[in-house]
């Protein structure tokens, strides 16, 4: 697989990735998840909120979020216009991420990778809806992070 970040936002965050690091990160959760060819991903990172605003305006809920995810959508005729695969937009919001990470004692990169690799399964229509889609969803994150060398988030919870 081969995934194109485009991403967006200023914030005042101590640290956030990279394209190329994100890339890294979305890559294994598509290899993972059996996805291949070429595909952009947008990922945008703003601040509470920012994250506040698009969290009420498209789930109704009036507080920030560490991730959102929006699928493109397109269509199946117009998706073979494209050279690559638009999978749609993920939101992550550098304060809630930096503060998750350390009250859960995580490093700071590897919750970054946790978040990024959640988002880019919504994207790929998986979710935590019911108990078998999180066992299934978890799976793949945990997969996609072993590949990185990142342990398993859900044991250090």
């Amino acid at each position: 697989m081969n995934a194109k970040v485009e991403l967006s936002g200023d914030t005042d965050a101590h640290w956030q990735p990279d394209e190329t690091l994100c890339e890294t990160w979305i890559d294994a959760a598509l290899a993972c998840a059996g996805k291949h060819g070429h595909c952009v991903v947008s990922v945008r990172f703003v601040d509470e909120s920012e994250s506040i605003a698009i969290n009420c305006e498209y789930r109704g809920k009036n507080s920030a979020s560490n991730v959102l995810s929006f699928p493109a959508n397109i269509p199946g005729d117009m998706s073979s216009l494209h050279e690559f695969e638009l999978l749609g937009d993920i939101v992550l919001c550098p304060k809630i991420v930096a503060e998750e990470a350390d009250s859960q004692g995580k490093s700071l990169a590897s919750h970054w990778a946790h978040l990024l690799i959640h988002g880019l399964l919504h994207l790929l229509a998986y979710n935590h809806q019911s108990p078998d889609d999180t066992e299934v969803m978890e799976a793949l994150e945990i997969e996609a992070l072993e590949r990185l060398g990142i342990p398993n988030p859900y044991l250090l919870v």
